[in-house]
Order: structure tokens, then C-alpha cells, then sequence
């Protein structure tokens, strides 16, 4: 029986690492959980989905508001390991990311894809998310 919990030790985070760097993979795990922490000041949380002793999916998340959307839940980051795909984890981890919002009296959840992961992009337009915007973006750091 799998279960969501929400990362909040340095052990838990550090946990986290191996199925967020699968999304990320120029993370470094020695500065994994001091990134966290810092995110974590922001409003950032980061919660797993656990089975069988093992992380399977992990959600990067913080709830915000803006004029355009409202009170609304952004996911930074949502992955489950290629191994681990169409097992249902994602669904319910994505699932547990609606509720949270709900519960959380948030009007909307949005997240951003990277326009090459077609996996991806099957998979939120099965869990009823559609493309609402272009997001465009600009190095500023050469």
C-alpha cells in the first residue's frame, strides 16, 4: 500500500534525491537538501509517494497567489522513475496534489512541461491538465 507524506527531515529529503535528479539531472546531491531548505523558506514542499519501503514518485510544490490565477498550487517538479512508470504513482501522487490545493483553499494548480517530454505531456492530458499558455524565459546569466 503506498502513501504520501511530505518531506520535512534532512533524512526524508536526502531520500528524495536519486527520483528528483531522473527530472533534474544536474542536481548534486551533496547540495540536495540545502537547496531544499532553501526553497523551503519560499514556500517550497516536497512530498513523496512511498511503496513497498521504496520512494516510487516525488512532487516539488508551494502554494501562491497572483492577479492572474489567484490563490493557486504550482508543481516545480513531478517525477516518478521511468522503471516505476504506469504503475499509477504519478496519477496518485498528482491526485494528492489536487487535494492538497483543494484543501488549501486554492482555485487552480498549474505546472510547466519542457516542450520535448511528450511522455509527460501524454500523461497530464490524460489527468484532464490542458495548455493554457506559452512560458517563455531568458537566461540572464551568460
Amino acid at each position: 500500500m503506498s502513501h504520501i507524506t511530505l518531506a520535512k527531515s534532512d533524512a526524508e529529503i536526502e531520500r528524495c534525491f536519486v527520483i528528483m535528479q531522473a527530472l533534474r539531472p544536474h542536481l548534486i546531491a551533496n547540495d540536495f537538501v540545502s537547496r531544499i531548505k532553501r526553497q523551503e523558506q519560499q514556500g517550497y514542499q516536497l512530498a513523496y509517494l512511498e511503496d513497498e519501503g521504496s520512494i516510487k514518485a516525488v512532487a516539488g510544490f508551494r502554494i501562491a497567489e497572483s492577479l492572474s490565477w489567484g490563490k493557486f498550487l504550482y508543481v516545480d517538479d513531478l517525477v516518478t522513475l521511468e522503471s516505476e512508470r504506469s504503475q499509477g504513482y504519478g496519477t496518485n501522487l498528482l491526485n494528492w496534489l489536487v487535494d492538497y490545493a483543494k484543501a488549501n483553499a486554492c482555485e487552480q494548480l498549474h505546472l510547466d512541461s519542457g516542450v520535448q517530454r511528450f511522455a509527460a505531456h501524454r500523461f497530464y492530458f490524460k489527468q484532464r491538465l490542458e495548455i493554457r499558455a506559452y512560458h517563455f524565459a531568458i537566461n540572464l546569466i551568460q
